[in-house]
């Protein structure tokens, strides 16, 4: 990882990820055009593999992710645009470009699976790009607000790590949400995961930015439901001093960017470079991908160097007055009751479910500080480790009422996550 010693903004354009070609006759005004775009269209390479996706669990999986490494596929052309069939119809997908270098990394798309179904279905890639846009079902933001109060669209930031820019970032970070829900990640050494419930099923934050108006509310719009303080709210990552969770602090610099848009995830990145920790100078990238039809959220590590005997933590905030559920093999939840914000006059009380899931292998123990309900995780010899979070409102029409409901929620959802889809390529 480079070092980087200014401030960077870089201006949002748009990502059509998820493209086929469209040609308009109303554009051909010459022969000798019309031919050109012929002849390019004969210059176009393709390729066509087969995939097949089986779910092997006993029980059904709804807007499951199937996600495609191109390196597997071995083109000998840059892929620009895909399209996915399932028999006659075409699946919205997208292609990511994860690392930056400008050339696609994964395709990804999601599907309903009933238990132990498999699926086929067709890929279709090309050298070409394409004007088509699927009706998207994420949504991400990050806004700067300048002299006049205006919210500019930012796609990336990196200031050095003794600056402060949160409050000149509107909702203090990313903000992204699927259908169901949705969450904000704040610019500072909290890195604290944020959550936002919803009444009803919808998107809300390109109108709402995370802030209701009145008139928004009376509509009906969600809000924020959880104060996370020093908290690691729902999930974030944090250090570990054996007694209580830190923040990532010092570090050289501090970079936030939102590297995919959707139509059916969205990713956001918080990179910290030379982070001093635990007597270990760590450059960590940690990853947030949120998939259309999920409430919960895959959390990614990322390190430079393999891991030697450092030590993390994750879990949930322990909300005032909340009950809390631990199955002491890498699941924590908990139930709880507070005011959302400082005016305890304009709103009320909120509840709320969180839960964070760390496959075993990474778990160190089960600990508690003041604020949190923890795991202490670890990857050594590694430079990656991941885990998963998630959360419900008692805003929601169509969530969990009781913390029995949410505790037998999270459980399931468990047992979900470790068992995978099977993911055949046939090329």
């Amino acid at each position: 990882m480079k070092k980087i010693y200014i401030i960077m903004l870089a201006l949002v354009c748009a990502f059509p990820y998820s493209l086929s070609a469209q040609v308009d006759d109303g554009f051909f005004n010459s022969e000798k055009v019309k031919e050109t775009l012929l002849s390019d269209q004969k210059n176009t390479l393709k390729k066509t593999i087969k995939v097949e996706v089986n779910n092997l669990w006993k029980t059904s999986k709804k807007d499951e992710p199937v996600v495609i490494k191109l390196e597997q596929i071995g083109t000998d052309f840059q892929i620009k645009s895909a399209t996915v069939w399932e028999g006659k119809t075409e699946i919205p997908s997208q292609l990511d470009d994860l690392n930056g270098d400008r050339k696609a990394d994964e395709l990804v798309f999601v599907t309903n699976l009933a238990a132990k179904e498999k699926k086929s279905f067709k890929i279709i890639l090309s050298s070409e790009k394409s004007n088509k846009q699927y009706e998207p079902r994420v949504y991400a933001e990050m806004l700067i607000s300048d002299k006049k109060g205006k919210h500019v669209p930012i796609q990336s930031l990196t200031i050095p790590g003794t600056s402060n820019i949160y409050n000149q970032l509107h909702h203090h970070g990313p903000a992204f949400e699927s259908e169901l829900v949705a969450y904000r990640l704040y610019f500072d050494q909290k890195q604290t995961i944020d959550i936002y419930g919803k009444f009803n099923k919808g998107f809300e934050i390109k109108e709402s930015q995370f802030y209701p108006t009145d008139e928004q509310l009376v509509r009906g719009f969600g809000d924020d439901v959880l104060r996370v303080s020093g908290s690691c709210g729902a999930g974030a990552l944090k250090g570990w001093n054996g007694q209580k969770a830190t923040h990532i602090t010092p570090v050289e610099n501090r970079t936030e960017r939102i590297i995919a848009y959707g139509p059916v995830r969205t990713i956001i990145e918080a990179e910290a470079t030379n982070w001093q920790y635990q007597n270990s100078e760590l450059n960590m990238i940690n990853r947030y991908t949120l998939y259309a039809g999920h409430r919960d959220l895959l959390v990614e590590a990322f390190f430079e160097e393999p891991l030697k005997d450092e030590v993390f933590c994750t879990g949930v905030q322990d909300i005032q007055g909340s009950v809390s559920y631990s199955d002491h093999e890498g699941l924590i939840g908990c139930w709880g009751t507070d005011w959302p914000v400082n005016d305890t006059v304009k709103y009320a009380k909120e509840t709320v479910g969180l839960a964070t899931y760390i496959p075993r292998q990474y778990v160190v123990k089960e600990v508690k500080d003041k604020p949190n309900y923890l795991y202490t995780v670890t990857a050594k010899g590694s430079n990656y480790f991941y885990y998963y979070t998630t959360f419900t409102s008692m805003k929601e029409t169509f969530g969990y009422k009781t913390p029995e409901e949410w505790f037998a929620y999270i459980r399931k959802w468990k047992k979900d996550i470790e068992q995978p889809i099977e993911i055949n390529i046939k090329l």
